[in-house]
């Protein structure tokens, strides 16, 4: 499948008209009272947090591109809410009480984030929507009704999460063959570069300057050496998520990730009542090498997936152009699960990576003893988890003991990931694993492949 497009940071931008004009770089050498590095969601948010609650604190954020260069301008769109990691893990460290807690503040997000762009003036095409996810084979089905008993098991609103038959799933969205389908309400789809572009004029707004077009080569205690001066600062924040890597000392924190999407053309009318979908669904699918996908605001369709799944050493793309072979593997998803569109053309595709850390569980915190702190690991959940990030990083900064500063993914370590060539040959072995598994599974296997249970077992999935 040809595109039209390919790179250019995402299709988001392409959305607002391009990427937005630089903001200046940093000056020189200036102290101030938080220095973070690192202008996407998760920084503007700790810094929006803690403006609000002490506008006096000098805050700067330190950027290498632009605000929203990363994941925060290539996402999804999923203003999930969601719990995507492994409950039994923090459980290992917490309690029962304390892992609901974190479920719970995370399900709080997408109020908050409305909330928030209301209060703010950001139109980022924000639209409450259910979560779907369909399963077209019977493991896939199976795996539906498990995470639907596990999920009801934990969450505080067990109304909140319903189990579809093949007929109901079908009346929201016409997918191929589906068998049945798990609902969470409660979500939201975004724009997310309109959210992450709003976000940054509103931080502006409050007195936060953001320096752009400059590189931090180090992280220490009380100082951020950028190729542009020295910011010297009591907390020092650090929020580069997928980019983490890339920073001295931070090579084996989190892996970096690879995810990439396609946008077919806006599709006319005639085909949305071939497809359905008038709910607006975020759409995802119960394969192991799993789908994401959402309705735009102009009638789009974008699909991901994680194509290319891990590039040697952690690099990073060239703002955000993918591989052919990632683009005809997405638009393959697309048209087996809505073979509708298989004559619809596709304007754009691009990629981005995301943080991994080693167990799969995001954490967040601050060093007391350096006053450095961090958060990110987000696995995909980014959108709705950086503001709670954000919240959190701005009570720990503060010195203030909330609820939010006693959840169980505050201050968690994990050990690093392996060296090269092991981090590499362990996440192409997995996703090749899932997707034989998949391939098996769509053939007839009953169950789930014993196979994807061999993937997780490599990276600790």
């Amino acid at each position: 499948m040809q595109v039209k497009r390919n790179g250019d940071i995402s299709f988001w931008y392409a959305d607002l008209g391009g990427i937005p004009a630089p903001r200046p770089p940093l000056p020189g050498d200036i102290e101030v009272d938080v220095a973070i590095v690192g202008a996407g969601y998760t920084g503007l948010w700790t810094a929006y947090y803690l403006k609000k609650a002490k506008p006096s604190l000098r805050i700067v954020l330190i950027e290498r591109e632009f605000a929203g260069f990363g994941a925060s301008g290539r996402n999804g769109g999923w203003l999930s809410g969601g719990f995507g990691w492994s409950r039994e893990k923090y459980l290992k460290t917490s309690t029962r009480q304390g892992v609901t807690a974190m479920q719970q503040a995370m399900a709080g997000c997408v109020d908050e984030v409305i909330r928030v762009a209301t209060e703010e003036g950001i139109d980022a095409d924000i639209r409450r929507v259910d979560n779907l996810t369909v399963a077209t084979n019977p493991a896939q089905l199976e795996r539906v009704r498990e995470e639907c008993e596990t999920t009801r098991s934990w969450d505080a609103d067990p109304e909140r999460i319903e189990l579809l038959d093949a007929e109901t799933t079908r009346a929201r969205i016409k997918i191929k063959n589906v068998m049945g389908g798990l609902v969470i309400h409660g979500q939201a789809r975004v724009q997310p570069a309109k959210l992450v572009q709003g976000l940054a004029a509103a931080v502006e707004r409050l007195g936060v300057s953001i320096y752009e077009k400059t590189t931090a080569t180090t992280i220490a205690k009380g100082k951020a050496t950028t190729d542009r001066g020295t910011v010297r600062a009591e907390t020092i924040i650090r929020a580069t998520e997928g980019f983490t890597a890339g920073i001295p000392g931070e090579e084996r924190t989190w892996l970096a990730l690879n995810s990439a999407q396609i946008v077919t053309e806006p599709l006319p009318e005639e085909l949305w009542r071939k497809i359905g979908w008038d709910g607006h669904e975020l759409l995802g699918n119960a394969a192991h090498a799993y789908c994401y996908a959402q309705r735009t605001r102009e009638g789009r369709i974008t699909m991901g997936g994680r194509g290319v799944p891990y590039r040697y050493g952690s690099r990073t793309d060239v703002n955000g152009q993918t591989q052919q072979a990632t683009i005809d593997q997405l638009h393959a998803i697309l048209t087996t699960l809505l073979p509708q569109t298989a004559g619809s053309r596709i304007d754009h595709a691009w990629c981005g990576v995301l943080g991994v850390p080693r167990d799969w569980c995001t954490t967040v915190g601050l060093d007391p003893a350096t006053r450095i702190g961090w958060a990110g690991g987000y696995v995909g959940l980014g959108v709705s988890s950086s503001n709670l990030s954000g919240r959190t990083l701005a009570d720990l900064v503060l010195g203030q003991e909330t609820e939010l500063t006693r959840l169980p993914w505050v201050n968690r370590k994990v050990r690093p990931w392996e060296p090269e060539p092991f981090r590499w040959l362990g996440v192409h072995s997995m996703y090749q694993l899932y997707r034989i598994a998949d391939q098996r599974e769509a053939a007839g296997l009953g169950h789930t492949s014993r196979l994807a249970a061999l993937a997780d077992s490599i990276t600790g999935h």
